[in-house]
Parts: structure tokens; sequence; C-alpha cells
């Protein structure tokens, strides 16, 4: 969905952008700033308008936040969904029960190979 701003929206600044694309993802600025590689100081300062990212972290903040970049820089274009989120963390569900599946797997590979193992060895000791 397309969203215009208007002028008198608390969130109507790229700092208040930030901090909703952060909420929306149910991040703290301390995981935001770790993810990002900067201080947790340096993201308050920027959802509170006491400075703004460069034009390389406005990138790395759009992506981490799933927004565009000329969204989070003038709040024109998708707002942040939760919804997309949750596609993501169904999409992610799916794969981690795959790999618990595969993990699985693999882990009675490695016993019937172990018993195989075991069973050659008494064979060996027994000749």
């Amino acid at each position: 969905m397309n969203q215009s701003f208007d002028i008198h929206d608390q969130d109507d600044t790229i700092g208040g952008r930030i901090s909703r694309a952060r909420d929306a993802l149910e991040l703290s600025t301390a995981q935001l700033a770790r993810r990002l590689g900067v201080k947790t100081e340096t993201v308050q300062a920027w959802e509170n308008d006491r400075s703004e990212p460069r034009s390389n972290r406005v990138i790395m903040l759009a992506g981490m936040l799933g927004v565009s970049p000329t969204w989070l820089l003038t709040g024109i274009g998708e707002l942040p969904s939760t919804p997309a989120v949750n596609s993501e963390l169904h999409v992610m569900m799916t794969q981690l029960s795959k790999l618990k599946r595969a993990h699985a797997s693999m882990g009675k590979m490695i016993d019937t190979l172990e018993q195989e193992a075991e069973r050659m060895s008494r064979q060996l000791e027994n000749q």
C-alpha cells in the first residue's frame, strides 16, 4: 500500500521512519545497531533526529528493515509491514524444520555406520 505522508505526523522524519520500521520487526535499537555494526547510541541519535545516517548506511538500513531507501528518506512508498515479516518467519521455520529432519536422518546414518564398523571390528578380532 502506498502511503502519502502528513507533515504533522510524528513519524515524518527519517528518525521516526527508522523507529517505525525497527518496531515493525520487533528489533531493539541495540539489535539493529549490532546488525549494522554501529553503536546503539548512533541508532538512537538517528531515531531521535539528532543525526542522520550516511547514504551507505541508509541503503543498509533499508535492506535490514525491509523498506525502500526512498521510503526511509522521504516517507513515500511502501510502509513496513508485519505480514511480510510473518511470511519470512514462516519460510525460516520451514527451512529449520527441514534442517532438523536432515539432522535426524544423518544421526541415524551415523549410528548405522558405527554399528557396521563395530561388527566388522569384531569379525577381524575373531579371525
